[in-house]
């Protein structure tokens, strides 16, 4: 498990590795414990990973296109195992577990919610924003059950028209009776009764 220094720390060398190995820039869409520890959006203490829901590409007109980061290109796949064995990580301490969220599409206006932070000259991180990161959660929440989710997604301390606009942007990406019986019942057990009746 890592904290912030840590997390910093490794993210700060995957840049100056990326530098060495004369990458072209790299942009990553982080969402996750990572995320929420670095921008301090939550008071929470360590993560694991840090999950690379999308990869960055630049437009002529400033702005950027997403796409799915599994697989990592090469020159980033080489730089974070250096990193892990330089820190003594596990290899998958970087990894695009979340990115098939790119494909059911993500929270409308996220680009302009995001945090940026560069590392160097070669990388650049997203962090999803507050309001992207809720819904990110409830759906995590559903999906994974009781434990992180729930508790990163209270810490985040969502109004009930927050709630309702994840739980319903989470029925896009899996529109299934068990699917909103779940989503229903966590949301009662989060203190959300009367979003779990409306949707």
């Amino acid at each position: 498990m890592y904290n912030k220094e840590q997390l910093e720390r490794s993210l700060s060398l995957l840049g100056e590795r990326l530098e060495i190995e004369k990458s072209p820039l790299i942009n990553l869409l982080v969402c996750g414990g990572s995320a929420l520890i670095i921008t301090g959006l939550v008071n929470r203490a360590t993560t694991k990973d840090v999950d690379v829901v999308a990869l960055g590409y630049p437009k002529a007109d400033g702005g950027f296109d997403i796409k799915e980061s599994r697989p990592f290109p090469d020159v980033l796949q080489k730089a974070a195992q250096q990193v892990a064995r330089d820190l003594g990580m596990p290899e998958d301490w970087l990894n695009p577990g979340p990115t098939d969220m790119v494909r059911f599409g993500l929270p409308v206006g996220f680009k302009d919610r995001l945090i940026t932070r560069k590392y160097g000259q070669a990388l650049t991180i997203y962090f999803l924003g507050r309001y992207d990161q809720i819904h990110l959660k409830v759906y995590a929440a559903v999906d994974q059950g009781p434990g992180k989710h729930p508790d990163d997604l209270l810490a985040l301390k969502p109004s009930p028209e927050e709630i309702e606009s994840a739980a319903r942007w989470s029925m896009t990406h899996d529109d299934s009776d068990g699917f909103k019986m779940v989503l229903k019942d966590m949301l009662r057990k989060i203190g959300y009764e009367s979003v779990a009746d409306r949707i």
